[in-house]
């Protein structure tokens, strides 16, 4: 069956693995304190022009989620995000299980808007009841979005300015980052993320890892005894340097980025592809998420032959549903999805 569920359906990208071979017999400190996370925590720095931040790796997105927001919240407050946030949505109450209250305020096209985080934190300080209330302790933002969806340099400038005039950390999830940076016409790089955003993390499990996120406190904000924390929170492995060896290869000679590349020139096949044949999409997405529109009938019978996510209903009649391009995406997967598409009555 063709498969464009996700981008993490496949293991590792190639060079990965011959790393991992590589060094697997070579006798090594554990929980990240090995050469390898140290060669990839430089290697990251230098990427993100923000030499005196701190780096730790953990091994999955809703554990990394949990853990930084955890870390960084008072027991007495919440983490703000889009309705459509991925800790809304996504993660099986994760951050409630830590204690935080999700602060959801409105989405657009799956963004946050400063305007709109403006508007809430003022409202919340100027409620004379607000010591009673959840206090505002964090904004989260994704990127790309749930809905494939970049934030443009203003609109973080913005939304960080926003942070900074009430005092309160902007912490920005980028499980799909390498996608989001290499889209086409983004002005978004490492070095401004970094720049605005007070902790951050590169996604390596949805970008050609095994598994693995890297964590980025950029400005000298690390939570106390942080390494502590992941313990606690089960997100540190004992054997880092599987870890650090997946990020010291995706940082090596670009290759980060070479991959994000051709995810986003696949989905732009894809894409294509879609429109050529008349489908209807949700919305434009520039990144390796595509959200289509499809008939419910047409749904039944190409999941037949296809993997692909159901995201939501339109109405009795139609669905939107997700699909999804990755590092290792080919030219004949995309071939052998369109010959299936001519193949299908209408």
């Amino acid at each position: 069956m063709l498969s464009f569920e996700s981008d993490y359906s496949e293991g590792a990208h190639e060079k990965i693995l011959q790393r991992l071979i590589e060094t697997n017999m070579e006798k090594l400190p554990g929980y990240g304190n090995d050469p390898y996370c140290e060669r990839a925590k430089s290697k990251i720095k230098t990427a993100c022009e923000c030499p005196e931040a701190d780096v730790f790796f953990l091994v999955g997105g809703t554990q990394t989620n949990a853990t930084v927001i955890g870390a960084v919240l008072n027991s007495y407050e919440g983490v703000i995000a889009a309705s459509t946030g991925h800790i809304s949505m996504h993660e099986a109450g994760a951050i409630e299980h830590t204690g935080h209250k999700v602060l959801e305020i409105p989405q657009h096209q799956g963004k946050m808007q400063a305007m709109d985080l403006e508007d809430y934190l003022r409202a919340f300080w100027s409620d004379d009841n607000h010591e009673h209330m959840v206090f505002p302790g964090m904004v989260y933002l994704s990127h790309p979005t749930e809905y494939g969806t970049l934030y443009t340099k203003e609109e973080l400038q913005e939304i960080s300015a926003v942070c900074k005039k009430y005092n309160i950390p902007l912490y920005l999830d980028g499980a799909r980052l390498g996608y989001g940076l290499m889209a086409a016409q983004t002005d978004v790089t490492l070095p401004l993320i970094a720049a605005c955003c007070d902790v951050f993390y590169i996604g390596g499990t949805k970008v050609g890892a095994f598994c693995g996120e890297a964590v980025v406190f950029t400005k000298q904000n690390t939570p106390k005894h942080f390494m502590t924390v992941i313990k606690q929170k089960g997100a540190l492995l004992a054997k880092g340097r599987l870890l650090g060896i997946q990020f010291d290869t995706l940082f090596t000679d670009d290759l980060y980025f070479h991959i994000s590349k051709h995810a986003i020139q696949m989905a732009q096949l894809l894409k294509k592809g879609f429109e050529k044949r008349k489908f209807t999409f949700f919305l434009d997405s520039p990144t390796n998420q595509q959200f289509i529109i499809l008939e419910n009938d047409m749904m039944d019978r190409l999941k037949e032959h296809v993997a692909f996510s159901f995201w939501e209903k339109i109405d009795e009649n139609h669905t939107v549903v997700r699909f999804a391009t990755s590092w290792a995406t080919q030219q004949a997967d995309l071939d052998e999805l369109f010959d299936l598409l001519d193949s299908l009555p209408k």
